[in-house]
């Protein structure tokens, strides 16, 4: 899952269906990039957001860097004009071979190989 689409969904900021699709994969051992616990950790937020935000972080499987994830990003970033945390998550998500849940689906809509799906378009 990328940052976005875990703010919107504690935010309550996906329609009915997405927010449906998102609890669905919460409830099913959500696994998230290193790079997003970071993006969201580091979101300068309310008190009781930041509790909310970090409690997330508690519940979910942190991916952390590993050497396959760091030779794909490099060739992500050598191949894309990507930011380097999108490259991070993107090359997370292809390592792993999972879809990546994104609201930002044209940063990463030309790396081939690469599964999206934006919860705020999935209809049930």
């Amino acid at each position: 899952m990328d940052t976005n689409a875990i703010i919107d969904y504690l935010g309550n900021k996906i329609s009915p269906a997405g927010m449906e699709f998102m609890s669905e994969v919460i409830n099913t051992n959500p696994q998230v990039s290193v790079i997003t616990k970071i993006e969201i950790l580091g979101f300068n937020a309310p008190e009781e957001y930041y509790r909310l935000l970090a409690h997330f972080m508690d519940d979910v499987m942190i991916l952390d860097l590993t050497g396959k994830i760091v030779e794909t990003c490099i060739d992500i970033r050598k191949t894309h004009h990507i930011k380097l945390p999108d490259a991070i998550i993107a090359a997370t998500a292809l390592v792993y071979n999972f879809v990546l849940i994104t609201r930002n689906v044209p940063d990463f809509k030309n790396i081939p190989n690469l599964h999206l799906m934006n919860p705020h378009t999935h209809n049930s």
